[in-house]
């Protein structure tokens, strides 16, 4: 097999491939006395079958597998040989179309290789990490909105009418062009009113009436209402009050600390204090990525593959575009052409890609199957009673398992970098952290 360079210009590589007919025909033969053991023909035991006839029946199928075969290991020899790294798929094209057997076959394969990545002095990359201690004050509103969210509910007087805040026990048939319709239907049901659980304007409709009275409560479906069959349509329920119940806030004691599991107050006022401090961890830690990777990005230059960009390019526009345009589910659009700006961003984004690649190959830093799996569990629960279903996605999914895969092993890299860098603790409060999220988010858009 001949290989000749036909471009070498930066990152983009040319080269033609010969492959003689007498090197294919030798492969083709030594496939079929690979395979002779195993073939059955009529007239002829097993493992008996001529040579001869085997390529007469087989050789056009094995010629073609042969091939390919030949084409892979001339490729792979190739790739092993320069130490290239294809960016994307070379691309092979066979220069004699109407090739036939007995003949040569030519030819022309391309791609754009990886670029080499310089070595980065990482010592020399100073980050600040912004300690920040839950306070008195932010503990107790933690408390308090822990007892809101557990307050209990009694009797209200008599003849009290319903207002906003109030928990009602509610019969219900909800009824579409007088038909019942399959999920309009509750008995003894609790809803808080004011809490928007139901659809639009029907808990407005029981305000101001009393327990043990009845109401004819009208409404629309919104127009994006998941079931199909219901939305836009006007409805009516027939509505029982059959109970009015007013909140009573819960006193934060031990008994609160015990309904959230603690053993005592200060057990709980232990356990509010370290979730926020760790709420304020993952918030200090997603700032010194970004600013680690603002550093990495200036501090790193090298060529970057243009069939990266211009792909990278593409998805930016396209995502955006459906950002600003979130009526289009599908791809029938105009044309979307890429800015100065997209290539910006894309310019960013496949160099900090292809250096954490780098990283993270030179280090044999890699995603476990436990940690995917922690990924899919995590996702899953945001799908309550469709966990089956998500995870069988998943599995059939090799794009959806390359999504969740991929900002796992974006953060192991970080994490090992942070062990290399210069880390200095800041004790900040609260508000200063706020702050530099809030230039971030403006920096960012």
């Amino acid at each position: 097999m001949q290989v000749t360079e036909t471009l070498s210009e930066g990152l983009k590589r040319g080269y033609e491939i010969k492959l003689t007919a007498n090197e294919l025909e030798k492969k083709v033969t030594e496939d079929l006395i690979a395979a002779q053991p195993d073939v059955e023909m009529k007239g002829f035991r097993k493992g008996k079958v001529p040579l001869a006839l085997m390529k007469k029946k087989f050789g056009e199928q094995v010629m073609g597998e042969a091939m390919q075969k030949s084409i892979d290991e001339a490729m792979s020899k190739h790739l092993e040989e320069t130490g290239d790294r294809p960016a994307q798929q070379p691309s092979v094209k066979m220069n004699n179309e109407n090739w036939k057997p007995g003949e040569d076959v030519e030819l022309t394969v391309s791609y754009e290789k990886l670029p080499d990545i310089p070595e980065i002095d990482f010592k020399k990359i100073k980050l600040d990490k912004l300690i920040v201690k839950a306070t008195k004050d932010e503990i107790a509103n933690a408390l308090s909105e822990l007892a809101d969210s557990s307050k209990d509910f009694i009797e209200e007087k008599k003849g009290a009418k319903a207002k906003s805040g109030n928990q009602v026990i509610i019969d219900f048939v909800g009824k579409v062009d007088g038909e019942i319709f399959d999920g309009g239907t509750g008995t003894d049901y609790p809803l808080i009113l004011g809490s928007n659980s139901f659809i639009p304007g029907f808990e407005d409709q029981l305000i101001g009436i009393k327990a043990g009275e009845k109401i004819k409560v009208r409404v629309k479906f919104p127009d994006d209402y998941q079931a199909e069959n219901l939305k836009g349509k006007e409805a009516e329920f027939d509505c029982t009050l059959k109970s009015l119940k007013k909140a009573i806030p819960s006193k934060i004691d031990d008994e609160l600390a015990k309904k959230y599991g603690a053993e005592d107050l200060k057990s709980l006022k232990e356990q509010v204090s370290s979730r926020l401090e760790q709420e304020y961890g993952v918030a200090s830690r997603s700032l010194m990525k970004r600013q680690l990777l603002d550093k990495l990005a200036k501090l790193v230059k090298f060529e970057l593959p243009s069939s990266l960009l211009e792909a990278e390019a593409n998805q930016i526009a396209h995502q955006l575009w459906h950002e600003e345009n979130p009526q289009v589910d599908g791809h029938d659009h105009p044309e979307i052409k890429t800015t100065d700006e997209h290539k910006k961003l894309a310019k960013r984004r496949v160099s900090l890609g292809l250096l954490i690649s780098e990283l993270g190959r030179k280090n044999e830093i890699d995603v476990t199957e436990a940690e995917v799996s922690q990924a899919v569990m995590s996702q899953a629960r945001q799908y309550p009673g469709q966990e089956k279903q998500f995870f069988e996605f998943v599995k059939n999914n090799p794009q959806m398992q390359q999504q969740l895969k991929a900002p796992l092993f974006e953060d192991k890299v970080v994490d090992f970098i942070f062990e290399l860098i210069q880390i200095s603790d800041k004790a900040v409060k609260k508000s200063d952290l706020e702050k530099s999220l809030e230039k971030l988010e403006e920096k960012t858009k």
